[in-house]
């Protein structure tokens, strides 16, 4: 079954079309920069230049740099505050005159990697970790998803949100070289360590295609590696969560 799957984030939005059978990109990936302020109307028209450009009328999935509530918006991240209370699958619905189904960008990247990457057969606690404008994070136990986590707002023993000191936005504003930036991410992941004990941590979203830049800063005792979808993980998983509202 083909869908499209889309990852909207504080910089872009992206979409490519899903086999969610295989959990392949059956076309290429196609970036719009997100509007700025990303209020509802903007990123929802935005959306719709998206389902445009592919032509498309089937069943949309979207992962949302926010805790999503049966279809509505709870929280609201690198994205306008607005978008707190809307219902977003209605929005986005009509907006793109498709069906869409919205669910946490960092679950999207889990659900993903855990039908077709990295986390495929791995039993006990399995902790993902987007890194991008924010720190998104996701938790699978025995392959069952724990919805709209939001680790990256913890706030390190330095007292700086997690987000706002070893995200890849941060390293990239304030000039970090990879080793300086993957010791700041490493105080991260030692935190989530001390607290959740993880069997396993994947790496997703768009620094982890530079893990090698950065792995000998890493100290944890849990295996880490980088997602099998790198940064597609996301579009690839919001299509399977559409999937699954339709069956």
């Amino acid at each position: 079954m083909q869908i499209l799957g889309v990852d909207i984030g504080g910089s872009g939005i992206k979409g490519a079309i899903v086999d969610t059978v295989t959990g392949e990109l059956v076309s290429g990936r196609h970036r719009i920069q997100t509007p700025q302020p990303a209020t509802p109307e903007a990123v929802a028209a935005v959306l719709a230049e998206l389902v445009l450009h592919f032509d498309w009328t089937g069943l949309v999935g979207c992962g949302f740099p926010a805790a999503i509530q049966h279809g509505v918006a709870r929280t609201a991240a690198n994205i306008s505050q607005l978008f707190i209370g809307t219902p977003i699958d209605k929005l986005f619905s009509e907006a793109t005159k498709c069906p869409c189904f919205c669910l946490n960008d960092a679950d999207a990247a889990g659900l993903a990697e855990m039908q077709f990457g990295e986390g495929v057969d791995q039993s006990g606690v399995v902790l993902l970790i987007t890194i991008g404008t924010g720190l998104g994070s996701v938790f699978f136990t025995d392959g069952k998803l724990l919805p709209n986590t939001e680790l990256g707002h913890l706030y390190l023993k330095n007292g700086k949100k997690a987000e706002h000191y070893a995200s890849d936005a941060v390293r990239d504003a304030e000039g970090l070289s990879w080793k300086s930036w993957g010791n700041r991410f490493n105080s991260y992941l030692t935190m989530m360590e001390v607290l959740f004990w993880p069997d396993l941590i994947i790496l997703g979203g768009g620094a982890s295609k530079k893990f090698d830049k950065f792995k000998g800063q890493i100290t944890v005792k849990a295996p880490v590696k980088p997602a099998a979808f790198l940064n597609q993980a996301g579009i690839v998983g919001a299509a399977l969560y559409a999937r699954s509202k339709k069956t």
